[in-house]
C-alpha cells in the first residue's frame, strides 16, 4: 500500500474512519432497534456514529500532540503518547455514551450490550476505543515513516 499521505491528521481521519466504520457495523445487535431498521438507514447511522468517531479521534490526536509537542508523535510514540491518545478517546466515549445514553436517550443498548460500571458505558464502544485506535496508531505510523 502506497503513502496516503505524510500528513498524520489525513491519516488518522481516514485509517479511523475505514476502522471505525467496521465496527460501527459490526456492533449492530448491541444498541437496540438498530437490526431492524432499513438497509440505508442502518448505513446511515452508521456512518454518522463514524463521524463522531473521526472526531473523537483528531481530538485525540491533537490533545496528544500539544501534549507532546509535535504533531509526528505517531512517527515513534512512547507509552505515554499511546496512553495519553486512547486516554483522550475513552474519555470522550464515555461521556457521551452516558449523556446519549442516559440523557438524551438517542440511542439504547439492547440486552446484548455488556455494560462496564460506574456509568453504564457499553463494553463494545470501550473494546472499540482501545482495539481501533491502536489499528489506526499502527497503520499511521507505518504511513508516515
Amino acid at each position: 500500500m502506497g503513502r496516503l499521505s505524510r500528513n498524520a491528521e489525513l491519516n488518522v481521519a481516514f485509517f479511523s474512519f475505514v476502522f471505525h466504520f467496521i465496527w460501527e457495523l459490526l456492533q449492530i445487535p448491541t444498541y437496540a432497534g438498530m437490526a431492524q431498521l432499513d438497509h440505508w438507514t442502518g448505513v446511515l447511522v452508521c456512518t454518522q456514529a463514524t463521524l463522531g468517531d473521526v472526531a473523537f479521534a483528531l481530538t485525540a490526536f491533537w490533545i496528544t500532540s500539544i501534549a507532546a509537542r509535535s504533531r509526528r508523535w505517531m512517527s515513534m510514540p512512547t507509552t505515554w503518547h499511546v496512553l495519553s491518545y486512547l486516554s483522550v478517546g475513552i474519555g470522550l466515549t464515555i461521556g457521551f455514551e452516558y449523556y446519549y445514553t442516559r440523557i438524551t436517550h438517542r440511542w439504547t443498548y439492547s440486552e446484548l450490550m455488556p455494560l462496564v460500571p460506574p456509568f453504564g458505558t457499553g463494553l463494545s464502544p470501550l473494546v472499540q476505543w482501545v482495539v481501533v485506535p491502536l489499528l489506526v496508531l499502527f497503520v499511521v505510523r507505518r504511513q508516515t515513516r
